[in-house]
């Protein structure tokens, strides 16, 4: 169990949906998970980056555009920030439950959710009773690559840091991380959502990634069929919106290179269309 640790990394950043079904947005962004941020009184460009947190590493790339963007950079702003040991802390804390699977969880719920974990990991409810339903929710998608060997981007990224001592700060707690979580799915919705996981549609996800996808990635996500705009309010525009509030100081003072789940990226209160609001020139970095 080990690794649910490192997975839950990964999963409290970003939801795995289940269908493919584009709807269409009213302007479509250019595929690049790289975007440059620029005017608005910065004396030099930030850069936007979408990740898809965990990837098999045999799928693993990283662009030498985002390679030359990240040099560029004085600072690495994640969701949240992995590399304060607190952090790690408080989500390997968290990543334990309130209380039992067999007391949170009716008879029949428990029943479902054991068919699932059965079918998919191997494992049965008994065996995971005392982790929360998000850690449960790692492992399914951990299962979900098909592959041993995983790589997470933000992880990454925080060792390029390393190696460049830069600094590393975060948007994001992860105890606001799980308190959004929890708002936004009740225990049947995120039974059903786990229940929907599995290898074809990741495949999906990861191949709109490596194309660099953007409104695909988007659009994934979002899809009615298992967001519902309740949940897309809480984990998408809100926490969006809390984000540009809080960038423009960072990008003031030095260039940052922001790595932030790529569905944020598109949409009309993404981080994108968000930022040209405020009056920001965000391009994409094609080369």
């Amino acid at each position: 169990m080990k690794n649910l640790f490192t997975s839950t990394i990964a999963i409290i950043l970003f939801v795995f949906s289940t269908t493919a079904q584009a709807q269409t947005n009213s302007s479509k962004l250019e595929n690049s998970l790289l975007w440059e941020v620029s005017g608005n009184g910065l004396e030099k460009p930030s850069y936007l980056y979408g990740t898809v947190h965990m990837i098999c590493t045999s799928d693993y790339f990283l662009s030498e555009k985002t390679k030359k963007a990240f040099t560029a950079a004085n600072k690495l702003v994640l969701e949240i920030n992995f590399a304060d040991s607190a952090e790690m802390t408080a989500m390997q804390k968290m990543a334990m439950g309130k209380e039992p699977l067999s007391k949170l969880l009716s008879p029949e719920q428990l029943s479902k959710l054991n068919e699932i974990l059965k079918k998919t990991a191997g494992v049965t409810t008994l065996q995971v009773d005392n982790f929360s339903l998000m850690t449960v929710m790692s492992l399914i998608s951990m299962k979900s690559f098909g592959c041993t060997d995983i790589k997470l981007y933000e992880m990454e990224f925080i060792e390029m840091a390393k190696k460049r001592n830069i600094q590393v700060g975060g948007l994001e707690t992860v105890k606001s991380q799980f308190e959004m979580f929890e708002n936004a799915y009740s225990n049947d919705e995120m039974i059903d959502m786990l229940g929907q996981t599995n290898q074809e549609e990741t495949a999906k996800l990861v191949a709109a990634y490596k194309s660099e996808n953007v409104e695909n990635l988007f659009d994934i996500v979002t899809d009615k069929k298992i967001t519902s705009e309740k949940t897309r309010g809480i984990i998408l525009d809100q926490r969006n919106l809390n984000w540009v509030k809080e960038m423009p100081q960072l990008m003031k003072k030095e260039s940052v290179f922001f790595a932030v789940g790529s569905a944020h990226l598109g949409g009309e209160f993404g981080v994108i269309n968000l930022l040209r609001k405020a009056g920001y020139i965000v391009k994409p970095v094609m080369n």
